[in-house]
């Protein structure tokens, strides 16, 4: 049976490259980056140069990168740490009704601890507006925190343009950038961001690292106390060959991502113009062209379950979601797709797309040759499909 992977905005499979470099420093060069014998100062070289290859895909300094176990955690580290040092200024937050759990259960932690928050909507493109972000700030505003582009709709934001408001008005931003990074250009610089957040499982490299980039002279306080490695922001062994890993797939995606991103989103209008041509009752989900992610891809199929389609797609080999891969033992619809406007019925049978490296025209050909095939089976079993079909 073909097998067709059309998820990576859950996960990239490793790099070969990567993964062959990682098991150098598991099995050879594997000594701890802060002993001072020629095994550690092997291991800590290596390290550093792995941070200036992140720096260097965001056009940040090597200094300004720290290294965590992840996106979530990276997350959780710029909004409390941002939060706890900068309390006496102000208790007030703002992120956009679309941000990831990872950013959107961490401030309803902080608004249970006494802080306020304040969540922004967005229009039916899953866009957040500079009108809303303005009429949101107040004078006790700490943070912004707006991400780069949604992970379920693939909708890119005006950050830079949020980052400039935000900047004049004297609190901190921060963007989520995990589905960016390494896929289309990110600038610290040009997005006037104060805190970014990356993940190497998202471009190729491996699970269980990310890191924060925190621009110099915005301060933190640290989530975990030890050993003070990381300058002293995130205390805990590095983890090394995750981490040398993690600038390997950056060092690969500079070479590639122009390219890449061009070959991705011409797959993706095939599939998405196929899906529309090909099956009625079809709802795009985000943004049109340049304004979307290039190879993302989100559906509502409607009087269908997004579960059953998963399923269906599954047994033929074709691996996709229905929105977050975080959220996906979730029996509720997407939280984006609702503050966007779809009702719940019609966000219950959405579908999410996400090409990469590996993906080519036959693996596009063969979803549109099935997909259809699998909602005309479901639909015949639809009560909402028959009951439609009856009032028509």
């Amino acid at each position: 049976m073909r097998r067709v992977y059309l998820d990576h905005s859950a996960t990239t499979p490793v790099d070969r490259e990567v993964a062959d470099l990682m098991m150098v420093y598991f099995t050879e060069k594997y000594g701890n980056p802060s002993s001072i014998h020629s095994f550690g100062r092997e291991a800590r070289h290596a390290l550093e140069e792995a941070r200036s290859q992140v720096a260097g895909l965001l056009g940040a300094k090597p200094e300004e990168i720290t290294f965590t176990s992840g996106g979530t955690e990276a997350d959780n580290l710029a909004i409390l740490g941002l939060a706890e040092a900068r309390q006496e200024k102000g208790r007030h937050l703002i992120v956009s009704a679309i941000e990831h759990h990872a950013v959107l259960d961490t401030v309803k932690y902080l608004e249970k601890a006494g802080f306020a928050l304040t969540v922004l909507p967005v229009n039916s493109a899953g866009i957040v507006e500079l009108d809303e972000v303005i009429k949101s700030l107040r004078p006790d505003t700490i943070l912004v925190s707006v991400m780069h582009a949604n992970n379920e709709v693939g909708s890119i934001q005006p950050v830079a343009e949020i980052g400039r408001i935000v900047r004049e008005h004297g609190a901190a931003f921060h963007i989520d950038a995990v589905q960016t990074f390494g896929k289309i250009p990110v600038n610290v610089e040009e997005l006037k961001a104060d805190l970014l957040t990356i993940s190497a499982h998202k471009i190729y490299g491996p699970k269980g690292v990310g890191a924060l980039y925190v621009r110099k002279g915005v301060r933190i306080s640290p989530l975990m106390h030890g050993g003070g490695q990381e300058k002293k922001r995130r205390s805990g062994t590095e983890n090394t060959p995750a981490i040398i890993g993690f600038g390997k797939a950056c060092e690969l995606a500079v070479q590639r991502m122009t390219e890449e991103a061009e070959r991705v989103k011409k797959l993706r209008d095939t599939l998405l113009t196929g899906i529309v041509e090909s099956i009625k009752y079809v709802k795009v989900n985000g943004p049109q062209g340049d304004l979307r992610l290039p190879n993302n891809v989100n559906v509502s199929i409607e009087f269908v379950e997004g579960e059953s389609l998963l399923l269906s797609l599954d047994m033929l080999g074709i691996a996709a979601s229905s929105g977050s891969a975080c959220t996906s033992g979730s029996l509720d619809p997407s939280h984006v797709l609702l503050a966007m406007g779809l009702p719940h019925e019609i966000a219950h049978g959405s579908l999410r797309f996400t090409l990469g490296r590996q993906n080519t025209e036959e693996d596009v050909a063969y979803v549109l040759e099935h997909l259809p095939k699998i909602v005309e089976r479901l639909r015949k079993i639809s009560p909402l499909y028959d009951q439609f079909n009856k009032t028509k």
